[in-house]
């Protein structure tokens, strides 16, 4: 869903947008990046208009976050909300959801699955001792972190009843294969109880790759759930069976308790102590680590007294987000450290803050590849100082996430366009020797400056040699060449009369300017170094004002330099080489091409629509009213060392279970 243009002001003051990387019925959960401690972070974006009646559930979803700091909860930095938009800046978990490491391990080990389950057990643990029920525990709501660890996510059902949590609740929700018997029935339920239940619906689904209950009829579903009968597979071992049945009793008040789990024999085998529930200091809002106050004081320019006091108000705006994640930072040994100018203080804003109030509003495009939209005006003002413009030029913007890459794009403004059309004529009158020659190729370079500025929708790697435009007059002719191409006497004169000075200046003029012309044709660094020479060049020009030209000559030539793609970029014609992660289907084949072919002629017989970008396919399904029930990702990909074909799959909306089975039809119809 796009930002409308009023409410995007504080979001782009503190987090550069990157990537859509989940959405659901009335949220978007976008890639970000914050700018002072350069950590990733996730954005949920929710628009009130859709929420409508579901307003309430976020509000109780962003207070459950305030109030739960643990070590297995995903962490709320900031909440921003606009009269339009909400938007919760939340702990970004680059291993992504349990469901697919699940599917794609087939099955867990029962070490691996009892590693994963404490961590389930001590995040509820700790929820309940909040008064909070989840209401929602599945897979697809616990994420895993770059440390392997679980976080549990949406709290958007979650219930803290006025009475405590041994209060009934009335409201069936969730997710129908883990629901509870009671609430099927439409009975008053007590939330920990449903809670247990959930659990151990997924703990089968840990052990055996699937669900106990399951249908695509949910009618013929309740059923099962309500006869409480399902089949343990052979691999179970009987401490596995009897936690199972222990755990999805038909009768709530016979089930386990989270306290009775925290040191069941299952639960214990091969550790020395009971499952740790209590938040880990570091976590919680009681300590605050003086490295992290330091660093911000300096920043904000404040006392450190009054920064520790700003920081203990907790309201998850600014202060908050960078006190958490410098945090963060600390936590995984990273120096704690703040980019750029102060951006805490609202008096003190960096200048691309100060460029977001004043010039034109950024926004988000509907397409998936261009995040973050602005004008050249605010890109000439700040781009020395942006952080990611050395990276977009130098370096591979592959994010922590393999499916996920940065990419940057500016949309000029027509008035920087009149403004450098503007100062040319008087740049060129400066100029001596000017001949009619000059003044046409003069004109040809602001056409082509045009044509940077507003550069054409991208194509595919590999047509965009055959696409680019004819740049012949743009190259420095050859010095014995005309403009009209004819061949021109090369003797110079010996004399030294004022005829032949005269026309050495012509002929140095004309060069210059074609010197100036052939900037755009050739490197960047190239360009920069001409520019820097033809401004320095005269002292008394650049007393005159050369300095306000070079200024803006710099500031479009890194424009430009910006829009072009790089090198390395625009000669991948071939499918990308990642490492081998848990969400890449292996394959026998080694032609990569072979491979995206099967696929896109299977997609067709599986109603499945799809956009194909290189050897990326963004694949939809739709329902009976034309609402979209399903989208996922299928990269063709080449593993580094194995120099064989994968498969990169990812769900961005829809059932997990739905999409499990689809991919996996259409991976073993396509044999590969």
């Amino acid at each position: 869903m796009p930002v409308e243009r009023t409410d995007q002001h504080e979001l782009f003051k503190y987090y550069e947008v990157y990537e859509t990387i989940g959405s659901g019925g009335f949220a978007k959960v976008k890639l970000g990046r914050h700018i002072l401690t350069g950590e990733n972070v996730a954005i949920k974006i929710m628009n009130k208009k859709d929420l409508g009646d579901d307003l309430p559930r976020v509000k109780v979803e962003i207070e459950a976050m305030k109030n739960l700091s643990h070590q297995h909860v995903c962490r709320l930095y900031q909440v921003i909300e606009t009269s339009t938009q909400i938007f919760m800046v939340l702990e970004y978990c680059p291993g992504g959801e349990l469901f697919d490491y699940i599917i794609a391990k087939d099955r867990l080990s029962e070490e691996e699955t009892r590693v994963f389950f404490r961590q389930i057990v001590s995040a509820m643990a700790y929820v309940h001792s909040q008064g909070y029920a989840h209401r929602d525990l599945k897979p697809e709501n616990l994420l895993i972190d770059e440390d392997h660890n679980l976080k549990l996510i949406d709290f958007g059902l979650c219930a803290k009843p006025k009475g405590g949590l041994g209060f009934e609740l009335k409201t069936c929700c969730g997710s129908p294969a883990y629901a509870a018997p009671e609430l099927i029935q439409g009975k008053a339920y007590i939330g920990s109880e449903a809670d247990v239940w959930s659990m151990g619906v997924l703990l089968f689904a840990l052990l055996c790759g699937y669900l106990p209950f399951d249908d695509d009829n949910c009618v013929v579903l309740y059923r099962k759930i309500l006869r409480g009968k399902y089949e343990n597979p052979r691999w179970l071992s009987p401490g596995s069976v009897l936690l199972l049945n222990q755990m999805m009793q038909m009768d709530p008040k016979r089930r386990l308790s989270v306290r009775h789990l925290l040191d069941h024999p299952w639960v214990m085998k091969d550790y020395n102590s009971p499952v740790e529930w209590h938040a880990d200091s570091r976590y919680t809002h009681t300590f605050i680590h003086e490295n992290c106050i330091t660093e911000m004081a300096v920043n904000m320019k404040r006392s450190r007294v009054s920064t520790t006091a700003l920081v203990k108000e907790w309201r998850y705006d600014q202060t908050t987000a960078t006190y958490l994640l410098l945090l963060s930072k600390k936590q995984r040994g990273k120096p704690v450290r703040l980019r750029l100018e102060p951006t805490v203080c609202e008096d003190s804003c960096s200048p691309l803050h100060q460029g977001l109030q004043t010039r034109e509003a950024l926004h988000f495009s509907e397409d998936e590849d261009a995040v973050i939209v602005g004008s050249l005006e605010f890109c000439s003002d700040y781009i020395d100082d942006c952080p990611w413009v050395s990276a977009t030029n130098n370096k591979d913007m592959r994010l922590a996430s393999p499916s996920v890459e940065k990419k940057c794009v500016y949309s000029p403004s027509p008035e920087r366009g009149r403004t450098m059309a503007q100062h040319r004529p008087e740049r060129r009158d400066r100029d001596q020797g000017q001949t009619s020659e000059n003044k046409e190729n003069i004109a040809v370079q602001e056409k082509d400056v045009k044509i940077f500025a507003l550069p054409p929708p991208r194509t595919p790697a590999s047509s965009k040699r055959n696409a680019r435009p004819n740049k012949n007059v743009l190259t420095t002719p050859n010095q014995n060449a005309n403009f009209n191409g004819s061949k021109t006497n090369a003797v110079t004169p010996k004399g030294g009369g004022s005829a032949s000075k005269e026309s050495n200046k012509k002929r140095a003029a004309e060069f210059k300017e074609l010197a100036n012309v052939d900037l755009l044709a050739f490197s960047p660094e190239r360009r920069s170094r001409s520019l820097d020479m033809a401004v320095t060049g005269d002292s008394e020009k650049k007393k005159r004002g050369g300095k306000v030209f070079g200024s803006l000559e710099r500031g479009l030539d890194k424009m430009i330099t910006l829009l072009t793609p790089s090198k390395k970029r625009a000669l991948r014609v071939g499918p990308r080489k990642i490492k081998a992660q848990y969400n890449v289907t292996l394959t026998s084949q080694t032609n990569p091409d072979q491979v995206l072919n099967q696929i896109l002629s299977i997609l067709p017989e599986k109603n499945v629509d799809f956009t194909q970008k290189g050897y990326t396919l963004k694949c939809r399904t739709w329902g009976d009213f034309g609402k979209v029930t399903m989208a996922f990702e299928l990269e063709v990909c080449l593993l580094q060392r194995l120099e064989i074909v994968g498969i990169r799959r990812q769900r961005l909306k829809g059932d997990a279970w739905v999409y499990k089975h689809l991919v996996e039809d259409i991976l073993s119809t396509s044999s590969i």
